[in-house]
């Protein structure tokens, strides 16, 4: 199994009153778990940035009052799959620049659709790094950064 250096993603928790975009994802890592819209940081790229691209590439959203709250270490080992990544992901807050607009699935091959959950009703499986840190106590709707 091959093993390389760590990788730095952005997982963007976009929120409306009291509901999480989520989709289901049907990328390699983590295939048919839910998750938030996110990608890998690109070289000179703020976490901003990113997180503002990565929504727009994926939903067609735009986004503002970007957060950063909370920074998660994670590594995916799978065996049969021949799979080992190791992943800093930077978990941040965003809401739509309208309230009205319409998530659409930009990248089909990747994702399942785009749909808001309650988040006293999330989907299952989540993916195991915010299941975890929801365990932990994150909840994007407070904040929950801590400085170390």
């Amino acid at each position: 199994m091959a093993v390389g250096s760590p990788k730095v993603a952005v997982a963007v928790f976009v929120v409306k009153e009291n509901k999480l975009l989520i989709g289901k994802r049907q990328a390699c890592v983590a295939h048919s778990y839910f998750s938030v819209p996110s990608g890998h940081l690109e070289f000179g790229e703020s976490f901003e940035e990113c997180a503002t691209r990565e929504v727009n590439e994926e939903t067609s959203l735009d986004i503002m009052n970007i957060e950063i709250l909370k920074v998660t270490n994670n590594l995916f080992l799978d065996d049969e799959a021949n799979l080992a990544e190791h992943y800093v992901v930077i978990l941040v807050r965003a809401v739509l620049v309208d309230p009205n607009q319409i998530p659409q699935n930009l990248e089909p091959q990747k994702c399942d659709g785009w749909e808001w959950y309650d988040w006293e009703n999330l989907p299952d499986p989540l993916v195991p790094q915010f299941r975890s840190a929801i365990k932990e106590g994150f909840n994007p709707f407070q904040d929950n950064f801590k400085e170390y």
